[in-house]
This record gives C-alpha cells, structure tokens and sequence, in this order.
C-alpha cells in the first residue's frame, strides 16, 4: 500500500480514536502532531463527520466548539452519563457502603473510565478520592454480586430457589425454598424478597398467606440453588415500588396503618422517610399523620423520634 495512504488511515484512526475517547482536537496541533497542513486535518474531520453521521443513523456527529476552539464528538441523544451524573454516582455509591472493598474500587475505576470522558478522568478521581481512601466496607465482608445476578434471573424466569440462610439471631442456618420476587436495597445492604413455599415453614411466621412477602438479606443466603420448578406469575403481580413505599428498614409482615402525632421541626423528613404518609391535619405546631406500612419496622422510627411522636392507633389492614 501506497505509504501517504498508510499514513492517512493511520491518522484518520488516530482522530477518531481521541473523538471516541471524549477529546475535543485543535486542528492546529494535530496538524502539527501529524506533521501535515490544517486543511489535510480539515478534510479528516469531515470525513470523519460523515462516517459517524451515517454509521449512527444521525445519533452522533463531529461538532465544533467555540470555548474550547476544537472537534468533539456529540451525542445527540445524550446515550452517555455527564461528568456531574458520573460524579453523584460514584457519590451513592460510596455512600451506600453496600460492596466490598474490592468490589468497591473497580466498580467506582469502570465508572469513570467508561463514562467520563479522558480528559476529566483526573478530576473526578480527585473529588472522590478521599472518601474512596477511607471507604469502610461492612463487616460481613460478603461478595454477593453473582449470587445476585442468579436470583434476578430466577424471578423473571419464575423459578423456584432454595437457600441456606444464616438467620440474625444466634446464626442459626435454615433452608428455605422461596418464590423470589423482587431485589431491594436499604439502609447498607441488599435483600431478596420472596415468598415461602412451605406450608411447614409458614407455621413459624407471623403471616400465614401468600399476601406477604419474607426478606432475606443478601449477604447472609450462604448457599443458592435456582430449581428447574417454575411457580405461575402471582395473580396480583408484586409491585416492589409499592412495597418499598410501606417498609421500615427492610422488616417485613402484615400490612398496617398507623396513626400518630408529630411535633418535630421537620415534617419534610417524616413525608421523605414515610412516602405513604399523608398530613390529616396541623394544629399548634402538631401534624396528625396517618400511614400505610408493612411490619415491624416502623415500630422502630417510631421509637427514634422520642417525645417528637405520640403513637395514635394501628390497624391491621387487608393486602394492597
């Protein structure tokens, strides 16, 4: 092949390769990384231009811009995160605590690596450094990321699963064999939410029917097994956005409302932390505050808030 041909190809790959890696290029200083004139840059450009156009179907395009005078390569339809969108990411997920330390750092270095473009790879390493330098991973020191994907792929399957499972209490190990329905996340950790498929299990919960699901953390299922067995889709399917609206710190059981009185500062809170709470009224700086909420768990906010709530009724309700 003709050696100005070579070359061509060569730096025509080169300027793509730094376009696809989130560069914005001066014509004049490749030109002169190149050793050849602006208007062979130019023409390298627009070719360049052409191809992405028609390759992406018009989502992506080589365009100019003034503040920084250079070529950049534009999604039209915003198919990557922000610099500030990877940033909070990183931020969530730092603050959740939820990984292994391991797990922790290459997930937070394939963030920034896949999303952010090059030239600000330094910048936002540096604002999440320190606290990527003090990151405390949680005493379990459980990898459960595969155990994970497993249970996501047996509930759109609809596959039953059996688990050994290290309860909370006196680390007693329990089999269970579950219709697994939904994967939450809350207050540090993972958890599975499914219903029990035995009738000889069922005895020992507070609920008897198929209206409440169990929870299971994560970290503490010590064994998986998906079982070829499929369960019929629920009648009613679970909606897990539902569900979350209604639990406290991942305790599950009956359905309930609660009423009560809060004479806190902060009635933001209370709504943020209760999503299904609603304000029945507000007299002399008391809010009369009426809820829908599963389990036990909100037994213990209560609890929390001291003199700043004063527990009206609760009601046992039928399944939502």
């Amino acid at each position: 092949m003709d050696t100005d041909k070579v070359n061509k190809v060569e730096r025509i790959l080169g300027i793509y390769t730094k376009l696809l890696n989130g560069y914005t290029l001066n014509k004049i200083q490749e030109a002169q990384d190149y050793g050849v004139d602006v208007r062979t840059i130019q023409r390298d450009i627009d070719d360049i231009r052409n191809f992405v156009y028609m390759d992406s179907g018009g989502v992506e395009s080589v365009d100019y811009c003034r503040e920084e005078k250079g070529y950049y390569l534009k999604h039209i339809y915003k198919a990557k995160f922000t610099n500030s969108e990877v940033l909070a990411i990183c931020k969530i997920i730092l603050d959740s605590r939820a990984f292994t330390k391991k797990e922790m750092y290459e997930m937070l270095e394939k963030l920034v690596e896949c999303c952010v473009p090059r030239s600000n790879h330094g910048l936002v390493k540096k604002l999440i450094g320190n606290e990527k330098l003090h990151y405390i991973e949680l005493q379990h020191k459980t990898v459960f990321i595969g155990t994970m994907w497993k249970i996501g792929q047996a509930i759109n399957h609809c596959q039953y699963i059996e688990i050994d499972y290290e309860k909370r209490k006196g680390k007693e190990m329990v089999k269970r064999r579950l219709k697994p329905v939904a994967i939450m996340f809350s207050e540090y950790y993972f958890y599975l939410t499914a219903f029990i498929d035995d009738e000889e299990t069922q005895q020992y919960f507070d609920v008897l029917n198929d209206s409440f699901p169990t929870i299971y953390r994560m970290d503490r299922i010590k064994k998986l097994k998906v079982l070829d067995a499929q369960f019929a889709p629920l009648k009613n399917r679970f909606e897990e956005g539902e569900f979350r609206k209604r639990v406290q710190f991942m305790y599950g059981g009956k359905l309930q409302r609660v009423k009560f009185e809060y004479s806190g500062e902060s009635i933001e809170a209370v709504l943020d932390r209760i999503p299904t709470a609603k304000i029945l009224k507000k007299e002399n700086g008391i809010y009369t505050i009426s809820a829908e909420v599963f389990g036990k768990g909100i037994d213990m906010w209560l609890r929390s808030q001291g003199d700043l709530v004063k527990v009206l009724t609760t009601n046992g309700m039928n399944s939502i």
